[in-house]
């Protein structure tokens, strides 16, 4: 059992963390992966988790607590009409099959790895965030089955290696063919249930019986976490929703880009390290 102490100041973290999480889940359509990851890696760090179960128990712990986020986010978003269903539909089978891959993945990896390909997605999402331009399109409408049903797998892919619950990478995929970034944060909050759950249960199973592993986890999930972060990002996200609906494209998509490019910079410094 770790100290008071060290549990007082882990409440503390994750409470800030969770705050800001249930934010960026509404205003984003994410489910606060990008920002929890981070928060979680380095507060890991500070309570003595070791070097090759750190970025494993960030990244399944991030995915464990969008589950209830994301879900909060997709009802409050599907209010307002703004969500494509068909979309969601046509990927309940592609999305999660990405995800539980990449949990095997996870299982045979290094942490370094993690931090690697989670620093080169942030990177280039990032980057398409802040020179993305209204003429860069590759159609006038989402693509038919089976690019549809691969760019889905794919995503669910990439969101499990990185935590993430997949909004930055669809509203991508949705704003090229056409579709209004409002749109593609609404059906994005959605997409974090098929990753999120899936997602899960994959890394509870990747790290079952890892010795290196702190109190109150299973497998690469540490529950303390998810215990003390989900009540925040519950009451904060519907606020995130309504402030999203209040900005511009041009301000969501510049948001997007900053702590994208924060948390690149971040993880590729520690992988080389």
């Amino acid at each position: 059992m770790p100290p008071l102490i060290d549990l007082l100041f882990f409440a503390l973290v994750l409470g800030v963390a969770g705050a800001f999480a249930g934010m960026l889940a509404g205003l984003f359509g994410i489910g606060g992966g990008a920002i929890l990851v981070p928060v979680f890696f380095y507060t890991f760090h500070a309570i003595g988790v070791g070097d090759a179960v750190r970025m494993h128990l960030a990244l399944g712990t991030s995915l464990a607590i969008i589950v209830p986020t994301a879900i909060r986010s997709f009802l409050a978003h599907r209010k307002r009409g703004a969500v494509d269903m068909a979309l969601l539909r046509g990927w309940i089978v592609a999305v999660p099959v990405g995800t539980l891959l990449a949990s095997v993945i996870a299982a045979y990896v290094s942490g370094t790895v993690l931090m690697a390909v989670f620093s080169v997605m942030s990177l280039l999402m990032a980057l398409r965030m802040f020179f993305n331009r209204d003429s860069w399109r590759l159609g006038t409408d989402l693509p038919g089955n089976p690019l549809r049903w691969l760019v889905g797998m794919a995503i669910g892919l990439l969101s499990g290696l990185m935590g993430i619950g997949g909004g930055v990478l669809n509203n991508i995929f949705m704003t090229v063919y056409g579709r209004s970034i409002h749109q593609a944060v609404a059906t994005s909050a959605g997409l974090g249930a098929l990753i999120s759950v899936p997602g899960l249960i994959g890394y509870v199973w990747a790290g079952w019986g890892d010795a290196g592993l702190p109190a109150f986890s299973t497998g690469f999930v540490n529950w303390l976490a998810v215990a003390l972060v989900i009540p925040v990002t519950l009451v904060t996200a519907p606020l995130g929703v309504r402030a999203a609906h209040a900005l511009s494209r041009r301000h969501l998509e510049i948001g997007f880009g900053v702590f994208l490019l924060l948390n690149a910079i971040q993880f590729f410094i520690n992988a080389l390290v």
